[in-house]
């Protein structure tokens, strides 16, 4: 993985307010990598690496949680994004809007 890609994404997940969160997509459209929606995920996935990012406030296109990370609904909740009854978040209520 490019640091340099890494740092781009990692400083536009710094952006996202608390109290709102971001999908991958957004994120690469942000950094200009429109196709890589799946490669910033990747870099979140390894985020730890890097230092400490507000990595819990990105979700995918259709508001689901990362897979596995049973924290990020925890994180969310205590910053005042409240999830569906599907555990997913509403898009409509919290995505933010660069």
């Amino acid at each position: 993985m490019n640091d340099a890609f890494a740092y781009m994404v990692l400083s536009a997940v710094e952006e996202i307010p608390e109290g709102r969160v971001a999908t991958y997509s957004q994120i690469a459209r942000l950094v200009g990598a429109d196709q890589n929606a799946r490669l910033v995920a990747r870099v979140l996935s390894c985020a730890e690496y890097y230092g400490h990012y507000p990595c819990h406030r990105v979700v995918n296109a259709s508001g689901r949680l990362a897979p596995g990370w049973a924290e990020q609904a925890f994180l969310l909740e205590e910053e005042g994004v409240s999830l569906e009854a599907s555990g997913r978040v509403s898009l409509k209520k919290y995505q933010w809007k660069p």
